[in-house]
């Protein structure tokens, strides 16, 4: 698989996750959030099991690499979409949307201290006018910065446990399949996150008879593609590119929200925000060598075709 192919599977994932914001908006507001979001990377992780079985691949693991697993479940599954939750019922959406635009920074400060690598100052430019450029989108989306908050917080510690997530699932991805561990990470999470709505929400189970046929189809879209597929190829792209680099692909997904919200909700893009989108396609090139990758692929064929 070349790299420009994964990067492009990059950009597909990040606009079904940015379509996946609606999608959600939907759920959380037919059902409790935490135990529908429980049930919905439950169901996403018996996709990837799925894909397991139909590309006939198993994985032995260890107790070494079972517990990792369990600590990426723990903090990709759990501690992000908790703290997510949590945090923006205490804060404004754009307050959110900023702080999470620092997750590539994040990712990359972990990436060098925990697996060696290297700041380049490419990189470094890339993720500062990623983050622009997600700044640009989200103050044109609500209608004033919040002050900061305890929400604030909890969105930061969603953006940590995110980031620390990224770096355990590179780790494992050298001495595992891919695909298993997604599909394991997954399944463990949302046991302890549908634990979690059990005591948190009493209504939780309840809700559930609620839903009607359209409902139950955005949360079997949601649960397949976006928490299924899209993190079982956001996985492999890490082993493939790095941490930090398949982290600056997220600073997409706020724009695509956006589109995906356009589309489906009736809101409207400012042209700011389009501004913001042409800082994060040039922030999200330099940092993630895909800029650098174009033009090798490009000198590549040059020089195959004089050769001929």
């Amino acid at each position: 698989m070349s790299k420009l192919f994964t990067y492009f599977s990059l950009v597909m994932v990040m606009i079904i996750w940015g379509a996946n914001v609606v999608a959600i908006k939907l759920l959380v507001n037919a059902f409790t959030p935490i135990t529908i979001t429980a049930l919905r990377l439950f169901a996403a992780s018996l996709t990837v099991f799925f894909m397991l079985a139909v590309m006939r691949q198993s994985q032995r693991m260890t107790v070494q690499q079972i517990a990792m697993i369990f600590m990426v479940g723990l903090c990709n599954v759990v501690g992000h979409h908790y703290f997510l939750a949590t945090g923006l019922t205490k804060t404004t959406a754009s307050n959110a949307g900023i702080i999470l635009g620092m997750a590539p920074l994040v990712t990359a400060l972990f990436a060098v201290v925990f697996l060696r690598d290297r700041l380049r100052p490419a990189k470094v430019l890339g993720i500062l006018l990623g983050f622009t450029g997600v700044v640009f989108i989200v103050t044109h989306s609500s209608a004033k910065i919040g002050a900061v908050s305890f929400g604030d917080l909890y969105i930061f510690f969603a953006v940590l446990v995110q980031a620390i997530s990224f770096i355990f699932i590179k780790k494992l991805a050298q001495t595992m399949n891919v695909i298993a561990l997604t599909a394991w990470m997954l399944l463990l999470g949302s046991f302890v996150l549908f634990a979690i709505g059990l005591l948190t929400e009493r209504d939780g189970i309840g809700r559930l008879t609620e839903g009607n046929v359209p409902i139950w189809l955005v949360f079997l879209a949601s649960a397949i593609f976006a928490s299924g597929l899209g993190q079982m190829v956001y996985n492999r792209a890490i082993q493939r590119l790095g941490a930090s680099e398949a982290a600056v692909f997220i600073n997409l997904s706020p724009f695509f929200s956006l589109v995906a919200s356009a589309l489906f909700l009736g809101e409207t893009i400012h042209f700011v925000q389009w501004f913001g989108f042409f800082f994060i396609v040039v922030g999200v090139l330099l940092a993630s060598g895909a800029l650098e990758e174009m033009v090798l692929s490009s000198l590549r064929r040059k020089m195959i075709g004089l050769r001929r």
